[in-house]
């Protein structure tokens, strides 16, 4: 009796498994959700088209890539919410608070920094060097060889993520909808494809403000009808604590428990950090921003915006508790997979509400649209400034705009083989993929870092500290999936237990503390580290390494150092130490130079190489050594008209 209780309570944690579902139990669009989800993909065409057609008719890979440098800081920071906010994130944050409880919202307190830290570090250092990669910047601080390292990081993350964001919600949908799988597959990433390839970066962020406000919608309009369905806000409140659904803040230091308030607020900085500081697709739209003061004020406007994203889809997998509260449902799915358990709320909810349920599969397929083009555009800025442009120096504009245009459609197609093939590999796939994405961006942060913070770390060094961060990373995440040891602590999947007899409430209590397992010892206590320190571990293995291989191999000199590549991090930390040490340190950074009159010269091929960062027109060293939050240099106000 006690096993099978425990059996039923372990099912909630279960990955995606194939769903066989009654098709009784589908829930069907009718003609109104079809015409919905049309607009929406109609409406994504059609600002592709507008951008194609207007302007400078994306000719320029500066309009293609980077949108002319002309954006504003409202439409800007939309799209890097949009970018953030994927499918994944839609069904599996509701999903998340469904099984575990309301633990995971703690992760809104990592915003503050993850936000404020790029707003004030990284957008000021990339934005005054005039890039069009994140990934330039590796080449000027290190070497060629760091950058296409970096690159060729970057590419393999996000290929395979945008696999992922195409496949989850057409999976989930065609469990219970019985939509046809990759007919939605190819609907989505065709349509996305094509404005991304004809619309460039402006198409993206304007369809990503359009898709932000859709999905905003379709949430809102869960949550309101399901609180009604329920019996109001008191009503879904009682169920869910009753049914020990609101976590407190717990203070467990233990980096292996899953989630705690310190590795949601500690370890989800780090995990920010690489998404808002350093990840092409948002570095992208920060330079997309007329001046820097505009990127800057994008970062701030995304905090609001993210905690209200937060917020509508933990209060969601509230209302999908209270509504389903000592009921099982995995007999009509076929599965207990919760996020089809998610897709299903949505369809009961808005069942006899025609066009709501195709409002929410908008909001859905917005999200992975909006994620995919960043990913398709971001992909063909690299490809083409990291990878081509060096070694085609004298393309002309026509051309290299127009392989722009080839490179994201190539990744568009490779975004549909991805997902074919996540199709193949199996549901299990989904996690795998999810944990490489975060295993990947810790090393790249550890990269930027290391440039940035530390003037002595060398090209060596941060070559072999990538290495050995990715293989650390590869590592601990390969092994914590074969090993499959986590300390989740499950919770019942309803509140029944709270409507039992007390005699046998006591006797399920007894049994789960049975079987609570002993902590792991050794190489298992390493694999069980909660993923959320994924970036924190894997970015200080890069920095450690990397500053032991600098030193043993000789530490860069003051003088070669690119000026405007470091931070003077070090230097503000140590303010109490007379100028003489800081100086010996090398905590005085090289941002203060002055230019040679060589450096002073302007670049030959302004968009050739993609290093023609030190414009005669642009700032004078002085002036970028200046990094206070609130500088007022005439550089920070400098129009970039092309």
């Amino acid at each position: 009796m006690q096993r099978e209780e425990i059996k039923t309570f372990s099912n909630c944690s279960q990955d995606l498994k194939t769903i066989t579902m009654d098709p009784s139990n589908q829930k069907h669009f009718t003609a109104v959700d079809y015409v919905i989800f049309a607009i929406l993909l109609a409406a994504s065409m059609g600002i592709g088209l507008y951008y194609a057609l207007s302007g400078g008719r994306q000719r320029t890979t500066q309009e293609f890539l980077l949108a002319d440098r002309s954006m504003h800081c409202l439409p800007v920071s939309l799209s890097l919410i949009a970018s953030f906010q994927s499918a994944v994130a839609i069904i599996g944050v509701p999903a998340e608070i469904y099984t575990h409880g309301t633990q995971y919202w703690f992760i809104g307190c990592a915003y503050i920094l993850g936000l404020l830290i790029p707003a004030h570090v990284f957008i000021p250092v990339l934005y005054r060097l005039r890039l069009s990669s994140a990934y330039q910047y590796l080449e000027l601080r290190f070497s060629k060889a760091v950058r296409i390292c970096g690159t060729l990081t970057f590419i393999f993350q996000t290929v395979i993520y945008m696999g992922i964001c195409v496949y989850t919600p057409a999976f989930a949908l065609n469990a219970v909808t019985g939509f046809e799988l990759w007919g939605v597959v190819l609907a989505t990433g065709l349509v996305c494809t094509l404005y991304t390839t004809m619309g460039g970066l402006k198409a993206v962020i304007w369809t990503d403000v359009f898709q932000t406000v859709v999905m905003f919608a379709g949430q809102l309009a869960v949550i309101v009808v399901g609180i009604q369905q329920t019996g109001g806000v008191s009503e879904v409140w009682r169920k869910v604590w009753e049914g020990n659904r609101i976590s407190g803040l717990d203070l467990n230091p233990d980096p292996t428990e899953r989630h705690t308030f310190w590795t949601l607020a500690v370890g989800g900085i780090f995990l920010m950090l690489s998404l808002y500081g350093v990840n092409q697709a948002q570095v992208q739209r920060y330079l997309s921003a007329r001046t820097e003061k505009e990127a800057v004020r994008s970062c701030y406007m995304v905090f609001p915006s993210l905690q209200l994203a937060l917020a509508l889809s933990c209060v969601m997998g509230l209302v999908m508790f209270a509504r389903y509260c000592g009921e099982d449902h995995s007999d009509k799915l076929g599965t207990s997979s919760r996020d089809a358990m998610v897709i299903y709320f949505v369809m009961d909810m808005l069942q006899g509400l025609p066009g709501l349920p195709g409002l929410f599969v908008a909001c859905l397929f917005s999200a992975a649209l909006s994620t995919i083009s960043s990913a398709f555009n971001s992909l063909a800025t690299v490809t083409m400034e990291d990878l081509i442009k060096p070694h085609f120096p004298a393309m002309t504009e026509a051309r290299a705009t127009l392989l722009s245009k080839a490179l994201a459609m190539s990744y568009g197609l490779l975004c549909l083989a991805m997902a074919y093939l996540t199709h193949l590999m199996g549901d299990s796939v989904l996690q795998v993929a999810l944990k490489i994405f975060g295993m990947v961006g810790g090393p790249i942060l550890g990269v930027f870092c290391l440039g940035m913070f530390f003037p002595w770390a060398n090209s060596t060094g941060a070559v072999a500290g990538l290495g050995a961060g990715l293989a650390a990373a590869f590592w601990v995440g390969i092994g914590s999936i074969v090993a499959r040891s986590s300390s989740t602590r499950l919770l019942p999947p309803d509140c029944r237990a709270i409507l039992l007899s007390h005699n046998t409430t006591t006797a399920i209590q007894t049994a789960l503390s049975n079987v609570t397992l002993s902590p792991p010892s050794g190489l298992k206590r390493l694999y069980s580290l909660s993923y959320m320190w994924y970036s924190a571990f894997n970015c200080f293995a890069v920095i450690l390494v990397g500053l032991i291989i600098s030193f043993l191999t000789g530490p860069m000199k003051e003088e070669d150092v690119t000026p405007g590549t470091v931070y003077p991090l070090l230097g503000k930390l140590l303010f109490f130490l007379p100028e003489r040490l800081k100086k010996k340190l090398c905590c005085v950074t090289p941002l203060g130079q002055t230019l040679s009159p060589q450096q002073r010269q302007p670049a030959q091929h302004k968009e050739s190489n993609g290093l023609a960062l030190l414009q005669d027109d642009g700032p004078s060293q002085e002036e970028m050594g200046c990094f206070l939050p609130d500088t007022h240099t005439p550089f920070v106000e400098h129009e970039t008209a092309v």
